[in-house]
């Protein structure tokens, strides 16, 4: 049985990590919430909050030590593969437990038309010679990927509003931010007139739903495989989570 009250670094940034947060503060367990500061407004929590990164490995191993952290949760977003990296290793470095609260990936169904690819560059190599109205639903970090085929329209979702000129001569942005509805990205395809979607596997219920809009509207989807990371307790929910704090989870997993 747990020996003594856990000390929790939630490292967050997603809808799962908003639910765990909930969860954690009506639990009254002891937690910390990290965003890792890429969003301008980021959502408010009803957990203590840090902002910004932690220098690598040894930064968030510092960091743990220094805060007498016992159990790390990585609800990171699945792309996010350098802190989950940095999480595994310094975790394993100072003895803390870490769990990953991970959404499962999305899976083709009846209708869809899927091409999945390794990487953001295997997709923009694989864009066809005409030119299409592409949702580019990547967020805006590796945009740049793209910028070597200019010729398609791009449509771009992003939560803050571009601070620099985007790198394609055809493009444009909404600002919002999810879960998004069914209805509301089928309209939002059908205005644009968009011919193709691209993608990066998140899972989740919160952006399914330009995939399900895309099947309904009979379009192809670039879907974007997840980075592989290494072998780790993993829960599919903050209930899951939980169980693991309260019931011994071990040091240094």
């Amino acid at each position: 049985m747990q020996t003594q009250p856990p000390c929790v670094l939630l490292l967050g940034g997603t809808t799962e990590a908003s639910r765990m947060a909930r969860a954690l503060a009506a639990a009254g367990i002891d937690a910390i919430f990290s965003y890792a500061g890429r969003t301008q407004t980021p959502v408010a929590q009803p957990l203590p909050t840090r902002i910004g990164g932690f220098g690598g490995v040894s930064g968030l191993a510092a960091y743990l030590r220094a805060n007498a952290i016992t159990h790390l949760i990585d609800a990171t977003h699945p792309f996010a593969a350098q802190i989950s990296r940095n999480a595994i290793s310094a975790c394993a470095e100072t003895a803390t437990a870490l769990i990953a609260l991970e959404r499962p990936a999305w899976a083709p169904g009846p209708g869809d038309h899927w091409r999945n690819f390794p990487s953001l560059e295997h997709a923009a190599a694989a864009l066809p010679e005409k030119p299409e109205r592409i949702f580019l639903a990547i967020g805006k970090q590796n945009l740049d990927v793209f910028a070597h085929r200019p010729e398609p329209f791009y449509l771009l979702r992003l939560v803050d509003a571009p601070t620099a000129p985007l790198p394609f001569p055809n493009a444009a942005h909404v600002l919002d931010r999810g879960p998004f509805s069914l209805e509301s990205d089928r309209a939002l395809l059908r205005r644009h007139r968009i011919t193709l979607v691209i993608a990066k596997n998140a899972g989740g219920d919160g952006a399914r739903a330009k995939l399900d809009a895309a099947r309904a509207l009979h379009l192809p989807v670039f879907l974007i495989d997840r980075p592989a990371l290494p072998a780790r307790p993993i829960a599919a929910t903050p209930e899951e989570v939980l169980r693991w704090l309260h019931h011994g989870a071990a040091r240094g997993v």
